[in-house]
């Protein structure tokens, strides 16, 4: 039986400091490749896992640890980046206070700006940038294999940040940067962790009712794209499409056939156990509600 967060951290409490200090010896001590290697595989090996419990008792000790890589090497994008994707996968996977929720999604879009910024000049200042002139910028960039990881996850990272800071106006006025950033992504890689920019799109489309501006039918095409790329196996796709489409559109049959496809699956594949574990417990929870709502 998998430990619960609280019976996790208590059994391995006493070991972690230990651990903490090898690899801060190992990591800070001067080998570069050794602390790249490191960070680059944390993000892959926390969404291979699972259990969530597991990596909900571990990761914040992993956030310190990346805090320090970026303090260690501050010319790194690499270690920001990694920093940026693992403290907006924290927020947003664990943690249920809204005001702790935004402050790490700051943190990690700090982390991915600043990245961008290293990576390239153009996108220094993106923050702030007008949509006419990033969708220039980004343009300009046409190297798919170098480019995308890091496009990636500065859209992610920023869409997470909006999320968390959905109440405020000039917050949500910054979507359309997000979606200028994967359309880039899109162009130039769409297969890109097996399509996940689409479901990114997908959700922009269908985050506010069409009277408002919505386009469901651009967010089921992005949906329909996500699953077919990922081969069914981002279950967090289906998810989202039952959220966001089926449910809007009172359509029970669709909503509950997504939902089962998601609970029935069988949720371990490369890159994704972790989300589709997460998934399954979101699919049960839309399921249990569905009489209510329909």
């Amino acid at each position: 039986m998998p430990f619960s967060p609280d019976v996790a951290g208590r059994r391995f409490a006493p070991r972690l400091p230990v651990l903490l200090t090898v690899l801060a010896a190992l990591l800070l001590g001067g080998c570069g490749s050794m602390a790249t290697r490191f960070a680059g595989n944390l993000s892959g090996a926390m969404m291979d896992n699972d259990d969530p419990a597991v990596v909900e008792a571990g990761s914040a000790s992993y956030l310190l640890l990346l805090d320090a890589l970026v303090r260690q090497e501050p010319d790194s994008a690499s270690f920001r980046q990694a920093a940026a994707g693992l403290n907006a996968a924290y927020a947003g996977a664990f943690v249920k206070d809204p005001a702790r929720a935004a402050r790490l999604s700051e943190k990690a879009l700090g982390y991915a700006a600043e990245a961008a910024c290293l990576e390239y000049e153009e996108l220094c200042g993106v923050r702030t940038m007008a949509v006419a002139d990033l969708q220039s910028r980004l343009a300009e960039l046409d190297d798919a294999e170098d480019d995308v990881p890091l496009l990636y996850t500065l859209g992610s990272t920023w869409a997470g940040w909006i999320q968390t800071h959905s109440e405020d106006f000039n917050a949500v006025a910054d979507l359309p940067r997000v979606e200028a950033i994967m359309q880039r992504v899109l162009a130039l890689d769409e297969t890109y962790q097996g399509g996940a920019a689409h479901l990114y799109m997908a959700v922009i489309a269908t985050a506010i009712p069409p009277a408002l501006g919505g386009r469901p039918a651009l967010g089921t095409t992005h949906f329909e794209r996500a699953i077919a790329l990922s081969e069914g196996h981002n279950l967090m796709a289906k998810v989202y499409y039952a959220k966001n489409i089926a449910r809007p559109a009172y359509d029970r049959e669709l909503h509950d056939r997504l939902l089962a496809e998601v609970t029935a699956a069988d949720p371990h594949w490369p890159g994704w156990t972790l989300s589709n574990r997460l998934a399954q417990q979101e699919a049960e929870s839309l399921l249990k509600s569905a009489d209510e709502y329909f």
